[in-house]
């Protein structure tokens, strides 16, 4: 297997989310795609030719995930203001049926 060509197993591997050297998870960046192919941290450098279409690929990857992750993100918050909608307006109408609750016990006593 030529050299390049185990950065670029590498970086599928890690697209699929199934490492075999860095942790499962591990975000695509350059040093770990350098790991992930056994070679040491910094190996991949914008100053070596070599690796030009990597780092494309790589800076690519880097994009759309970010991109996802600011996705995610929004929905994430929307999905709290939601739920915190909803434990307010459970609350609110708690607060009625305890109140509600009181005075059917004080109208039961005078009668």
């Amino acid at each position: 297997m030529n050299n390049i060509d185990e950065y670029y197993s590498a970086l599928e591997r890690l697209i699929n989310n199934a490492p075999i050297i860095v942790a499962l998870g591990t975000k695509i960046s350059y040093d770990a795609v350098s790991l992930e192919a056994g070679k040491s941290k910094g190996s991949i450098k914008k100053s070596r030719p070599i690796f030009t279409d990597l780092i494309r690929k790589i800076d690519n990857l880097k994009t759309k995930r970010k991109d996802n992750d600011d996705i995610n993100l929004k929905k994430l918050r929307f999905e709290i203001l939601e739920l915190k909608n909803q434990l307010d307006n459970s609350l609110a109408r708690e607060i009625c049926l305890i109140i509600e609750l009181q005075e059917l016990k004080k109208s039961k006593q005078l009668t």
